[in-house]
């Protein structure tokens, strides 16, 4: 049994992780963390975990969590996470970063995008990009595993297919996205306050949104040429789920049927993704792990859809693809049914 630490304990992506965790065989959650000084019980926080687990969130040092844990998830915010992970990693515990501090290689465009000088910087270039359907190979030897992002996610995993065989052009690509509020986390904000967002859709982050460096920097190392998107995210009056709409320009005509092909043999041995004849819908892929994709032509345009659970596949259902890939399991385990 792998001993499991979970730094963050009180948001919504701990929830999850811990939702399917409490089915791991091979997973004994051991430590749970949170800033607060009065060591709330996990029910107190998450109150449909009753049953599940006994333990109180407690702040601890990364020291007193690498005695406890082989493996941990670092569901902390961005620039905390940096000062936590060096700890952690000289503590002997392996790491599962879910914020977004390891994932750009580049500090400069971290601190362009983020408006925070990295502190980490040397360790950007050896982190391991967290998506196994395109790092697979790379993240079993893997000390540190850099988690995606749940827009970057749906995006890359619709267009990578495209861009790795050479259909689509790599600039001028069009992501229409639109995510369920949870996203946002669970911390108070105006804008997603239920009168302030129900029966509402509104866009956000228009030409600054900090998921566009990483989508075009994986996509840029799939298909080998500099990539540039338009990404135009909207907040929909839903609790979870992202579909992305994206609109490519193909370099030569290609059927529905022949484009299709291409993404299902590229994922053909990848259980997560399903390539669907079906317009995907985020109902569909809802408190799962999946991520739909199809595509459509609209006269002479191309159209790749592509949907996830942004808690799930978008970020604790591919945490644990990682741990499972770190553990030496079948990225499955715990993981089915979803």
């Amino acid at each position: 049994m792998a001993k499991i630490a979970i730094l963050g304990a009180t948001g919504y992506t701990a929830l999850e992780l811990l939702k399917i965790l409490a089915r791991h065989p091979q997973a004994e959650v051991t430590a749970l963390t949170t800033r607060q000084e009065t060591k709330p019980h996990i029910t107190e926080i998450h109150p449909s975990l009753t049953g599940q687990f006994d333990l109180c969130c407690e702040n601890l040092s990364a020291e007193e969590v690498g005695r406890r844990a082989d493996l941990v998830f670092c569901a902390l915010p961005h620039t905390a996470s940096m000062e936590a992970v060096p700890q952690l990693l000289d503590a002997g515990c392996r790491v599962v970063d879910l914020s977004a501090d390891y994932r750009l290689s580049d500090p400069g465009v971290y601190e362009q995008w983020y408006g925070h000088v990295h502190t980490d910087p040397t360790r950007l270039n050896n982190t391991v990009y967290g998506l196994p359907e395109l790092y697979m190979d790379q993240i079993p030897d893997a000390d540190l595993v850099a988690n995606p992002g749940c827009y970057t996610s749906t995006s890359i995993l619709g267009l990578a297919p495209l861009l790795a065989s050479d259909l689509i052009e790599p600039n001028g690509i069009i992501i229409d996205a639109k995510s369920g509020v949870s996203g946002a986390g669970r911390s108070p904000k105006l804008g997603t306050l239920y009168p302030e967002c129900n029966e509402s859709v509104t866009a956000y982050g228009i030409g600054t949104h900090r998921h566009t460096p990483e989508i075009e920097q994986i996509l840029t190392d799939i298909g080998g040429a500099a990539v540039q998107v338009a990404f135009n995210p909207h907040l929909m009056p839903m609790d979870r789920g992202i579909l992305c709409s994206m609109y490519p320009r193909l370099k030569s005509q290609k059927s529905v049927e022949e484009l299709l092909t291409v993404i299902r043999d590229f994922y053909a041995d990848q259980p997560f993704v399903r390539v669907v004849e079906h317009i995907p819908a985020t109902k569909h892929v809802a408190h799962t792990n999946f991520c739909d994709i199809s595509v459509r032509l609209n006269r002479d345009q191309l159209v790749v859809f592509s949907a996830t659970d942004n808690l799930i596949k978008g970020a604790s259902g591919v945490a644990v693809q990682n741990m499972n890939l770190l553990l030496g399991l079948d990225q499955r385990t715990g993981m089915l049914p979803c």
